[in-house]
């Protein structure tokens, strides 16, 4: 019985966590970063202001922990968008514009909210994986002779996701799409003329 009294004691901690975190984000989007406290955190996720102090020392800890659930999110659809199937060359396209589709999504995540959290070592982290995942998939379409082998994979890896963060500024999934294609022209072989 102690281990089902646990399981149950987890979950439930699970649960509050998560009420948290997406209480927390949704006033952010609401009221701005600068207007929300611990006391509103509290009263909105039907919670004392104990109870949260428990899980979280301020909102800037709680909105961290959400942006790092969001960049799991968003790694582990990617993975999952690679994993589909398909040669190299189709991987490398769907994962370009998932991402690219996230971003434009995010709107580019300018403003005070994104500088804050930008900046923690779990950014760093997902980008590293995500430019591991997108350099494998550039080095096996090089390989085959799909994509150029002039450049390095790593540099072309760098180039795409710079390029494919754009998307967060324009205004269409259409146009999204044509900056995918746009950057994967880009990478191809070049055509020597004689």
């Amino acid at each position: 019985m102690p281990r089902l009294w646990n399981e149950t004691i987890e979950a439930h901690r699970r649960d509050v966590r998560e009420a948290i975190l997406d209480t927390t984000a949704a006033l952010v989007a609401d009221q701005g970063l600068a207007s929300v406290t611990m006391s509103q955190i509290a009263e909105e996720a039907g919670i004392g202001r104990a109870t949260l102090y428990k899980y979280f020392p301020d909102a800037d800890a709680i909105l961290s922990a959400w942006h790092e659930r969001q960049i799991a999110a968003h790694l582990g659809h990617l993975v999952t968008v690679r994993d589909r199937g398909g040669d190299s060359d189709e991987q490398l396209r769907a994962v370009l514009e998932a991402f690219a589709l996230i971003s434009h999504e995010s709107n580019g995540g300018g403003g005070e909210l994104a500088t804050l959290l930008h900046r923690g070592a779990h950014v760093v982290g997902a980008q590293q994986q995500l430019r591991n995942m997108i350099r494998a998939l550039i080095a096996d379409g090089s390989t085959r002779g799909d994509i150029r082998s002039d450049v390095a994979a790593d540099e072309l890896a760098g180039y795409c996701l710079h390029s494919l963060t754009a998307a967060g500024t324009l205004a269409s999934v259409a146009a999204v799409r044509r900056l995918v294609d746009v950057t994967l022209a880009g990478m191809r072989p070049p055509i020597h003329r004689e």
